[in-house]
């Protein structure tokens, strides 16, 4: 047995009539490895009728190699031709080719493609799997193994161990079980691969950690509002990333500001497509990722999440990659990585991208002003508050109907670390020294105009505001904060401690960098209450968990320093924040016990408009009861309840016995006359 019984004749272009694509590529080289599969078990077999007569199913497969024109072909040259024939048909083919693309990525050889499909085999058609088990003898082994390989293949002149090699290496090929020896491997194409090669990834996923989108959904580089600076460098980046003189690029910003966008425009530049993996460098998943990349002619992207103060350590990757980084997160450096940071736009670009997806009738120079956020984040709003204002049967989006999509667009990692809360309607709901209400006037200003104010500075860090409001409880810190952020039109997100404060080590620090990014990127004021619990002093090192305390202080003090987003931080111990801190705060507010003045006015505030209570008696309470603001509160919700219960409207009596109750449970004696 040396051939198939007939004259050969060449095979040169023999596909013409196959349409072109990555599943027609993918069957051509598959009957490339039935052939060599053929080749092997006929000369075991001693000629093909023997071979058929031990799988019946070959004799198929070897009638249709013999209708494309391998009749004639010597059985050891009967996979080399097809090969080169398959070659020929690539030639003509301008669409993306999987294989093709992996072959020319990766440096593989004919045989390295014939081994992969080979291994393909029992995927494609399940009686293949069994002819693995015969061969093999153990009817549970229906995937080939490296030895099963070696012996079927090697007879060819093929390298299969280093073959394999290859192959394991760039994430093509698998090991059913490591642990076995070498020789026992049971050898498979991951799925997501396997789906790639034949063509049927569609337009879903190709796997639950990847998201893939093809150069034609992607917008080119000149489609992009960047500001000069920022083009500048992207398009040298493509061009240096092209030529091959870098093979990593890590744009730098906050969430929202676009970097997966501009990572796209420049995998466009490249003439490749995008595939953002969502796995941290170093994962098992990794070289897998990679391999699927190369397969879609994608760029990949990674969007690594190190630790505060650990660096992300990138892994080994063939081709260019694509890197997204928080601002401040560190990076293990490598030859041939860029890094480009990609900033929130200036107040003239925010208003272009404003216009661009809301059109030029939009208040665009109000929005603005008023949401110092990134591109992506802009378009998300936008599309958000076009939605409400269909709703309202509204043709124009207005500043009303982006406050609300702001508040109602999900928020991701900020609601797992804080809770929104109400903002206020007007500085009139508080009452306070006058000290301090210049004090939270100043405040306003500063938050209003904090990029103008820092446009002369030296250091983008100079946009942040932090402010502390100390004082004792219930003097209205809280109140206070909740009415800054209404006045200057944000909303206010208080950060959970429980949810934040974790014993493990480093936890804390993980929490904390989540709500600050966070805070930064949707431009939101984050309150920090009773931040005497993380802004303590810093201890004397006396055992492990003092160092690892004041740790936490140290990295707060850096966090805060170069935070540029609006922080409010309230205590009721001012004595014990580290001195370090204080330096730190833009604005310290001192908040006072109301006097009665304040606390007359407090009384007015919280109790009902349509109240019966005489004029005499709530100066007299205002005099002589030194409360609290939040005491005052508690005791007319209290008075307001007693009042509801008997059906009236609140009077001397619901007062004086709402008192009476607020006194009792702070363990004191009213101090009101009572009545005649």
């Amino acid at each position: 047995m040396t051939d198939l019984g007939v004259p050969p004749r060449e095979l040169t272009r023999p596909f013409d009539g196959l349409a072109p694509g990555a599943g027609a590529h993918y069957r051509l080289w598959l009957f490339a490895a039935v052939a060599r599969l053929l080749a092997s078990v006929a000369r075991d077999a001693g000629s093909f009728d023997q071979a058929f007569e031990q799988f019946p199913f070959l004799r198929h497969y070897a009638e249709q190699l013999a209708d494309q024109g391998l009749a004639g072909v010597s059985v050891d040259a009967a996979p080399a031709h097809w090969c080169r024939a398959v070659r020929a048909w690539e030639d003509g083919c301008a669409a993306h080719l999987p294989l093709r693309a992996a072959r020319e990525a990766l440096a593989l050889e004919d045989d390295d493609l014939l081994l992969l499909l080979g291994a393909a085999l029992p995927e494609e058609d399940a009686r293949f799997g069994a002819l693995f088990a015969r061969l093999q003898a153990r009817e549970e082994l229906r995937r080939p193994t490296l030895g099963l390989l070696a012996a079927l293949w090697g007879g060819a002149g093929v390298a299969v161990p280093e073959g394999v090699r290859r192959l394991m290496a760039a994430g093509l090929l698998a090991p059913g079980d490591p642990a076995l020896p070498r020789a026992d491997w049971p050898l498979a194409i991951p799925a997501v691969l396997w789906d790639t090669l034949r063509g049927d990834a569609g337009t879903l996923p190709p796997a639950p950690w990847a998201r893939h989108r093809p150069r034609d959904a992607l917008q080119p580089l000149d489609a992009l509002l960047l500001d000069a600076p920022t083009r500048a460098r992207a398009e040298r980046a493509a061009a240096l990333l092209a030529g091959g003189a870098a093979d990593t690029l890590v744009v730098r910003g906050l969430p929202g500001s676009g970097r997966h966008t501009l990572l796209g425009a420049l995998a466009h530049a490249l003439g490749r497509g995008l595939l953002e993996i969502d796995t941290r460098p170093g994962d098992a998943i990794a070289c897998e990722a990679g391999a699927l990349a190369t397969l879609l002619g994608a760029l990949p992207l990674l969007c690594p999440q190190p630790a505060p103060g650990e660096p992300a350590v990138l892994p080994a990757w063939h081709g260019p990659l694509g890197v997204v980084l928080g601002p401040l997160a560190s990076i293990a450096a490598a030859p041939g990585q860029l890094q480009l940071d990609l900033g929130l736009p200036e107040p003239a670009l925010r208003a272009r991208h404003w216009a661009a997806a809301l059109g030029s009738a939009a208040p665009v120079e109000a929005l603005a002003a008023g949401w110092r956020v990134g591109a992506g984040q802009i378009r998300r709003l936008a599309a958000s508050a076009q939605a409400q204002a269909a709703l309202a049967g509204q043709a124009a989006v207005g500043l009303e109907e982006v406050r609300v999509a702001a508040r109602e667009l999900p928020r991701g990692t900020l609601d797992t670390v804080a809770r929104r809360v109400p903002g206020g309607e007007g500085w009139a709901q508080l009452a306070v020294a006058g000290a301090t209400r210049a004090d939270l006037a100043d405040l306003e200003r500063r938050c209003r105009h904090r990029e103008a104010l820092a446009a002369g500075g030296r250091e983008a860090a100079e946009v942040g505001v932090r402010a502390l409001f100390k004082g004792p409880s219930g003097a209205g810190k809280t109140l206070a904060a909740r009415l800054l952020a209404g006045a200057i039109g944000k909303d206010v997100y208080r950060v959970d401690l429980a949810a934040v404060v974790n014993k493990y080590i480093g936890e804390t620090e993980k929490n904390l960098e989540r709500a600050f990014t966070a805070a930064e990127a949707l431009d939101v004021v984050l309150l920090l209450d009773e931040g005497d619990a993380l802004l303590a002093r810093r201890t004397e090192v006396g055992n492990a968990n003092d160092r690892y305390a004041n740790l936490e202080t140290n990295y707060l003090l850096q966090r805060l320093e170069c935070f540029t987003g609006i922080v409010l931080v309230t205590t009721n111990a001012g004595e014990r924040i580290d001195g370090a801190f204080r330096r730190r705060f833009d604005v310290v507010v001192d908040f006072t016990l109301p006097q009665a003045e304040q606390r007359l006015a407090i009384w007015r505030l919280e109790l009902p408009a349509r109240h019966a209570v005489g004029a005499a008696l709530l100066d007299e309470v205002a005099q002589r009861c030194a409360l609290s603001g939040g005491q005052i509160r508690n005791a007319a919700l209290h008075a307001r309840l007693l009042a509801l219960e008997h059906g009236r409207a609140v009077g001397d009596e619901d007062l004086r016995a709402a008192l009476r109750r607020e006194y009792r449970q702070h363990g004191g004696a009213c101090p009101l006359r009572e009545p005649a």
